[in-house]
């Protein structure tokens, strides 16, 4: 349906989880995928794995993207190995735990420093990239959790995935002159390493309260994310949209479960 072959992707926390699944699907795809992330061994055996998954080329880059220069320095190494960036992913972010009436503000830094600060940068480092390429798409990985639900222990995490969408939706008004759009995917309950460590019992529980019945994959996102970063989604610009299996949807648990 739509041709992604020799689009030059950045991926920001490429290396495990929904990172690499988007990396994954580009890199089947035909896109040349740079993988970015903070350590230089996650980021070599990343690379390493998505070379053999298609026909373009992948580049592993080591960078912070709470640190602007950092982030510029990416985008030039990208620009070098690739001669442009058609696509920025921009997926790390992290997800530590802090009760309200404990988190610290070394905590609450942390999370929106890398979170926000983070996506903010990296769309500026590739600004220019994206511009030159005449149709840029940049897609923001959110979360169901802060724009539509909340958890316990994740409120500042919540903060700062609300806030990706207020930056949004103004950056799509002032990129739109540029050719570029920009969206973001909001994941439900996605099956990631560090969810099946918690456990059999513990994913069960999850996939149980999920209308379609199960926990999505990694993959899940990475094909909306390469819908997104398609020329066909040229006319879809500042929006949201949840991956979730219909996990937003039931008024209760017993919304789920099958009618009688």
């Amino acid at each position: 349906m739509f041709d992604l072959n020799g689009k030059s992707v950045v991926v920001t926390g490429a290396t495990k989880g929904i990172g690499y699944g988007i990396a994954e699907v580009f890199a089947v795809a035909g896109a040349n995928v740079a993988v970015v992330a903070r350590t230089a061994e996650e980021v070599a055996s990343a690379a390493g794995k998505l070379d053999a998954c298609g026909p373009g080329r992948t580049l592993g880059v080591c960078a912070d993207i709470a640190d602007p220069e950092s982030c510029r320095a990416m985008s030039a190494e990208v620009v070098a190995a690739f001669g442009g960036i058609d696509v920025l992913c921009s997926n790390a972010g992290i997800m530590p735990q802090a009760p309200l009436a404990t988190m610290t503000a070394a905590d609450l830094a942390a999370v929106l420093d890398v979170n926000l600060a983070g996506t903010i940068f990296a769309v500026q480092a590739c600004l220019a990239p994206l511009t030159a390429c005449g149709a840029g798409r940049i897609v923001l990985t959110s979360s169901i959790t802060g724009p539509i639900t909340g958890y316990p222990g994740w409120s500042h995490y919540g903060a700062s995935k609300a806030a990706q969408l207020g930056f949004m939706r103004t950056a799509a008004l002032e990129l739109a002159p540029r050719k570029i759009t920009i969206n973001a995917i909001l994941p439900g309950n996605i099956l990631t390493e560090g969810l099946a460590e918690m456990g059999e019992q513990y994913l069960a529980g999850r996939a149980a309260a999920i209308p379609a019945g199960t926990l999505g994959s990694p993959a899940d996102i990475g094909h909306l994310a390469a819908f997104l970063a398609s020329w066909e989604a040229g006319y879809i610009t500042g929006q949201a949209i949840a991956v979730d299996g219909g996990q937003t949807l039931p008024e209760s648990f017993d919304a789920v479960r099958p009618a009688e």
